[in-house]
């Protein structure tokens, strides 16, 4: 009897996920991550990780379905960065807009703490509820950067860095002890550039003039009270207040990942047996040689060459993919393997096959470099973009060394066998060659830049000098083509191949459970570019800080993030 109505009970349950109208769910209080892992323990330790393609594409679907009556997202939590937010404001105010209720529910906004983003993701919503205890932390922008250069100097440390041109400031924070007045310039623009893309959204969300957007950020944070008097938020309410208000006892409550996954008739669409398909390539993290890797740390990846070019590689020679859409999320890296990249786009175009980059948070630098050539470049208004330059150099610890008594000798044969050493400094003939390198890669970089962009290479070097823009200035600039996010570069790219406004996606590079077992073939078997795991993982910047070997010379200036 048990067992017969155990089945019963089963089978009720989907016959009403197959029929009972549904409210949709998003918690965000974990973050979100851009796209699925390359290897079999990052993709189970990622199981219950929310991914933004997921989403974006169950809210899409969602539209259209009479069965969804409306979404409620729990924001909070661990950051999301601003570009991502862009993403998800683009597809709630669809989903808004197609007469679906969309509410946001915050336990603050921010916990004594900055909460200027997360609050600006909120006023895409047409419903905003706080918890009674909680805040609203709308402060405005604020990029601060470090410098530590006195510090090295008392401790014996010199470092010796070129770079190219002056908004390329990436290694400032051990050469300067202030800002240079392009570093200001930079940043200041790009702070502005992000305060008026939050005060339009939330002046639309809320209902409010620009203005009074403007003095409300100069007067908070926001206790509970003072943020309904202010108009910034609907309702004080509990989660179970808020649920209940939303949802109807026969409601049923669906995560909007597991709605774009299944079950039952509620999926993406697969492609069937020889169906044409848009490949989807992601590229994040640091740019290097070699593949993808992963720390068993956490910490985030880097961005392998090998798997990369293996991936455009295999979308390119699959005769069943017409357009390619090359996600990158990126402050760059190596130069060498960023040229690499870049090349296998170039060949993808070449064999016909359109190739749209969408920009994430970040693509800067090596991560603009491996963009350049597409065909269509989207970002987001709130992309870190741009940073065309490249510095180089290292430190010298031959003071310090002197001064804790630490004596080194050397055996050199060759008249720079031992010019990157840091027990000395460059002598100069080697920092000659230090400065033709870097005059090099520079001129490639942007000699590529006016290439791809249809520049000359005047106007490609003013907008090149290392400087970092936000997506809107680059934009308006002509390094971006188009403002929009993953949604909109997989609908360019479905026009460009003439492929219908559904066409099912595909990720690159497809490689079997079996393959990933196996040793490869060749190198260009699929196997051989599979990730791994990397030893620094969390610890990487600090390495690279410390002398061990680092990413590259092609890195976005600083680790800003935009909260």
């Amino acid at each position: 009897m048990d067992a017969t109505k155990a089945i019963t009970d089963t089978v009720d349950r989907f016959r009403q996920r197959r029929s009972a109208p549904l409210v949709l769910e998003l918690d965000l209080t974990d973050g979100l991550i851009e796209g699925p892992p390359a290897d079999p323990l990052g993709a189970l330790l990622s199981m219950r990780k929310t991914r933004l393609a997921d989403i974006l594409a169950g809210l899409r679907r969602a539209r259209t379905d009479p069965r969804v009556k409306g979404l409620i997202v729990k924001i909070g939590g661990r950051p999301i960065g601003l570009a991502m937010v862009q993403e998800l404001r683009s597809a709630v105010t669809a989903l808004r807009e197609a007469g679906k209720r969309t509410v946001a529910f915050s336990e603050t906004f921010g916990e004594f703490g900055a909460g200027t983003v997360s609050y600006y993701l909120a006023t895409a919503f047409g419903e905003i509820y706080l918890q009674p205890s909680g805040d609203v932390g709308l402060t405005g922008v604020s990029l601060e950067q470090r410098f530590v250069k006195n510090a090295l100097t008392k401790l014996g440390v010199d470092y010796q860095v070129g770079q190219r041109h002056e908004y390329k400031t990436a290694a400032n924070t051990f050469t300067q002890d202030h800002m240079t007045e392009a570093h200001r310039e930079s940043a200041a623009r790009i702070a502005e550039s992000v305060i008026e893309q939050i005060v339009a959204g939330v002046a639309e969300g809320r209902g409010l003039e620009p203005e009074r957007v403007r003095a409300l950020i100069d007067q908070g944070p926001f206790i509970g009270t003072e943020a309904v008097e202010a108009g910034l938020v609907d309702r004080l309410a509990y989660r179970d207040e808020v649920y209940d208000e939303v949802r109807d006892e026969d409601d049923l409550l669906l995560y909007v990942g597991r709605y774009a996954k299944g079950p039952l008739g509620i999926g993406a669409k697969l492609p069937k047996p020889g169906e044409k398909v848009v490949a989807l390539v992601h590229g994040t993290g640091m740019i290097r040689l070699g593949r993808s890797g992963r720390s068993p740390l956490g910490g985030g990846g880097s961005m392998g060459s090998d798997t990369i070019c293996a991936a455009l590689r295999s979308a390119r020679r699959d005769e069943h993919v017409k357009a390619i859409v090359f996600r990158v999320d990126s402050p760059g890296g190596s130069y060498v393997a960023s040229d690499a990249i870049w090349r296998e786009v170039l060949l993808a175009r070449r064999a016909g096959k359109p190739v749209i980059v969408s920009m994430g948070d970040v693509a800067a630098s090596g991560g603009y470099f491996v963009a350049m050539g597409a065909d269509v470049i989207v970002a987001q208004p709130g992309t870190l973009t741009g940073s065309i330059g490249v510095f180089g150099g290292k430190p010298s610890l031959e003071k310090l060394l002197d001064r804790i008594g630490v004596n080194y000798e050397a055996v050199d044969v060759g008249a720079n066998s031992g010019m990157y050493s840091t027990s000395r400094s460059f002598s100069e003939p080697q920092w000659a060659r230090i400065n033709a390198w870097l005059d090099r890669v520079y001129d490639d970089f942007v000699g590529k830049v006016a290439q791809g962009r249809g520049f000359d290479r005047d106007r490609a070097h003013d907008l090149a000098r290392g400087r970092v823009w936000t997506g809107a200035d680059a934009f308006s600039g002509g390094l971006v083509d188009e403002l929009g996010g993953l949604e909109d570069a997989l609908a360019l790219a479905r026009g460009k191949a003439g492929l219908p406004a559904d066409a099912p996606v595909r990720s690159y590079p497809r490689v079997h459970p079996l393959d990933r077992l196996r040793p490869a073939d060749s190198s260009e078997d699929k196997a051989a570019a599979l990730t791994r795991v990397e030893a620094w993982g969390p610890l990487t910047r600090v390495a690279a800080e410390l002398g061990l070997p680092a990413y590259g010379p092609l890195v976005l200036p600083g680790w800003w993030t935009i909260r």
